[in-house]
Protein backbone atom coordinates (compact mmCIF):
# COMPACT_ATOMS: atom_id res chain seq x y z
CA UNK A 1 0.00 0.00 0.00
CA UNK A 2 0.99 3.28 -0.73
CA UNK A 3 1.32 6.35 1.87
CA UNK A 4 -1.35 7.60 -0.04
CA UNK A 5 -3.51 5.09 0.34
CA UNK A 6 -2.71 4.54 3.61
CA UNK A 7 -3.66 7.85 4.48
CA UNK A 8 -7.41 7.23 3.66
CA UNK A 9 -8.02 4.92 5.62
CA UNK A 10 -9.68 5.11 8.81
CA UNK A 11 -8.47 3.97 12.75
CA UNK A 12 -10.15 1.17 14.57
CA UNK A 13 -12.12 1.91 17.66
CA UNK A 14 -10.55 0.38 20.56
CA UNK A 15 -10.57 0.17 24.23
CA UNK A 16 -8.01 -0.04 26.79
CA UNK A 17 -7.60 -0.89 30.52
CA UNK A 18 -4.74 0.77 32.84
CA UNK A 19 -5.80 -2.21 36.09
CA UNK A 20 -3.89 -0.97 38.97
CA UNK A 21 -3.52 -3.09 42.11
CA UNK A 22 -3.23 -2.32 45.66
CA UNK A 23 0.25 -1.30 45.41
CA UNK A 24 -0.24 0.93 42.48
CA UNK A 25 1.32 -1.20 40.27
CA UNK A 26 -0.03 -2.11 36.86
CA UNK A 27 -1.12 -4.78 34.73
CA UNK A 28 0.88 -6.09 31.87
CA UNK A 29 1.25 -9.15 29.91
CA UNK A 30 3.55 -9.96 27.62
CA UNK A 31 1.85 -10.41 23.68
CA UNK A 32 1.72 -14.14 22.74
CA UNK A 33 2.12 -13.13 19.04
CA UNK A 34 4.92 -11.17 19.48
CA UNK A 35 8.56 -13.11 19.42
CA UNK A 36 10.22 -10.27 21.43
CA UNK A 37 9.81 -8.90 24.47
CA UNK A 38 6.19 -7.31 24.17
CA UNK A 39 4.36 -6.92 27.03
CA UNK A 40 1.17 -4.18 27.20
CA UNK A 41 -1.86 -3.37 28.46
CA UNK A 42 -5.58 -5.31 28.08
CA UNK A 43 -7.30 -3.79 24.93
CA UNK A 44 -8.88 -4.68 22.03
CA UNK A 45 -11.33 -3.74 19.29
CA UNK A 46 -14.98 -1.97 20.44
CA UNK A 47 -17.64 -4.45 18.64
CA UNK A 48 -20.58 -2.12 16.27
CA UNK A 49 -22.97 -0.68 18.48
CA UNK A 50 -20.53 -1.70 21.76
CA UNK A 51 -20.30 1.20 24.57
CA UNK A 52 -16.50 1.91 25.06
CA UNK A 53 -17.09 1.49 28.86
CA UNK A 54 -18.39 -2.33 28.03
CA UNK A 55 -16.37 -3.04 25.50
CA UNK A 56 -12.97 -2.30 27.93
CA UNK A 57 -14.83 -3.95 31.14
CA UNK A 58 -15.71 -6.83 28.16
CA UNK A 59 -11.73 -6.68 27.07
CA UNK A 60 -10.22 -6.78 30.94
CA UNK A 61 -12.12 -10.06 31.21
CA UNK A 62 -11.21 -12.18 27.88
CA UNK A 63 -7.31 -11.01 28.31
CA UNK A 64 -7.12 -11.17 31.92
CA UNK A 65 -9.89 -13.46 33.57
CA UNK A 66 -10.63 -10.28 35.93
CA UNK A 67 -14.33 -10.22 36.52
CA UNK A 68 -16.02 -6.39 36.59
CA UNK A 69 -16.99 -7.31 40.06
CA UNK A 70 -13.34 -7.28 40.93
CA UNK A 71 -12.65 -3.58 39.49
CA UNK A 72 -13.90 -0.25 40.19
CA UNK A 73 -13.37 2.42 36.97
CA UNK A 74 -11.46 5.78 38.34
CA UNK A 75 -10.76 7.48 35.32
CA UNK A 76 -10.81 7.48 31.78
CA UNK A 77 -8.82 9.33 29.04
CA UNK A 78 -11.03 12.76 28.06
CA UNK A 79 -10.70 12.27 24.11
CA UNK A 80 -10.01 9.51 21.93
CA UNK A 81 -5.62 8.57 21.62
CA UNK A 82 -4.59 7.59 18.40
CA UNK A 83 -1.27 6.25 17.11
CA UNK A 84 -0.21 4.42 13.19
CA UNK A 85 0.49 1.40 12.86
CA UNK A 86 4.19 1.05 10.83
CA UNK A 87 3.33 0.71 7.17
CA UNK A 88 4.68 -2.91 6.82
CA UNK A 89 1.73 -4.01 9.23
CA UNK A 90 -1.22 -2.68 7.82
CA UNK A 91 -1.53 -5.04 4.75
CA UNK A 92 -1.17 -7.85 7.36
CA UNK A 93 -3.06 -6.94 10.54
CA UNK A 94 -6.89 -5.71 10.45
CA UNK A 95 -7.11 -7.28 6.31
CA UNK A 96 -5.71 -3.30 5.72
CA UNK A 97 -9.15 -2.08 6.33
CA UNK A 98 -7.51 0.38 9.22
CA UNK A 99 -3.98 2.80 9.21
CA UNK A 100 -4.33 2.86 13.28
CA UNK A 101 -6.57 3.03 16.18
CA UNK A 102 -8.35 5.26 18.26
CA UNK A 103 -8.13 4.40 21.62
CA UNK A 104 -10.59 5.11 24.94
CA UNK A 105 -8.49 4.34 28.19
CA UNK A 106 -10.18 3.56 31.64
CA UNK A 107 -7.97 2.94 35.16
CA UNK A 108 -9.55 0.28 36.81
CA UNK A 109 -8.91 -0.76 40.32
CA UNK A 110 -7.97 -3.79 41.13
CA UNK A 111 -9.72 -5.28 44.46
CA UNK A 112 -9.17 -9.09 43.80
CA UNK A 113 -6.11 -11.16 44.48
CA UNK A 114 -3.78 -12.52 42.09
CA UNK A 115 -5.18 -16.19 42.05
CA UNK A 116 -8.06 -14.42 40.52
CA UNK A 117 -6.00 -13.39 37.06
CA UNK A 118 -6.49 -16.24 34.56
CA UNK A 119 -4.52 -15.58 31.20
CA UNK A 120 -5.24 -19.13 30.04
CA UNK A 121 -8.08 -18.23 27.55
CA UNK A 122 -9.65 -20.25 24.70
CA UNK A 123 -7.82 -17.68 22.47
CA UNK A 124 -5.10 -16.23 24.81
CA UNK A 125 -3.62 -12.86 24.15
CA UNK A 126 -0.80 -13.40 26.78
CA UNK A 127 2.53 -15.69 26.91
CA UNK A 128 2.56 -14.50 30.83
CA UNK A 129 1.84 -11.38 33.20
CA UNK A 130 2.94 -9.16 35.41
CA UNK A 131 2.72 -6.32 37.56
CA UNK A 132 4.84 -3.13 36.34
CA UNK A 133 5.69 -0.07 36.92
CA UNK A 134 4.75 3.03 34.20
CA UNK A 135 8.23 3.57 33.25
CA UNK A 136 8.92 -0.28 33.23
CA UNK A 137 5.42 -0.66 30.49
CA UNK A 138 6.88 2.09 28.24
CA UNK A 139 10.45 0.21 28.14
CA UNK A 140 8.79 -2.92 26.92
CA UNK A 141 5.77 -1.44 25.21
CA UNK A 142 6.26 -1.66 20.66
CA UNK A 143 8.07 1.46 19.87
CA UNK A 144 4.88 2.66 17.78
CA UNK A 145 2.53 2.21 20.81
CA UNK A 146 4.91 4.11 23.27
CA UNK A 147 3.80 7.78 22.85
CA UNK A 148 0.32 6.54 24.02
CA UNK A 149 1.72 5.12 27.15
CA UNK A 150 3.83 8.25 27.64
CA UNK A 151 0.55 10.64 27.16
CA UNK A 152 -1.29 7.92 29.73
CA UNK A 153 0.63 7.53 32.58
CA UNK A 154 1.31 11.70 32.26
CA UNK A 155 -2.48 11.98 32.04
CA UNK A 156 -3.57 9.81 34.95
CA UNK A 157 -0.04 10.87 36.76
CA UNK A 158 -2.07 11.39 40.32
CA UNK A 159 -4.42 8.58 40.17
CA UNK A 160 -1.30 5.97 39.35
CA UNK A 161 0.11 7.33 42.54
CA UNK A 162 -3.05 6.17 44.59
Amino acid sequence: MTPEEISTLPYRENAGVILINKDNLIFAGKRIDNPGNAWQMPQGGVDKGEDVREAALRELEEETGVSRDLVTIEAETADWLTYELPHDLIPTLWKGKYRGQKQRWYVMRFHGEDSNVDIQKDHPEFSEWAWMTPDALVEHIVPFKRDIYVALFDEFATVLRG
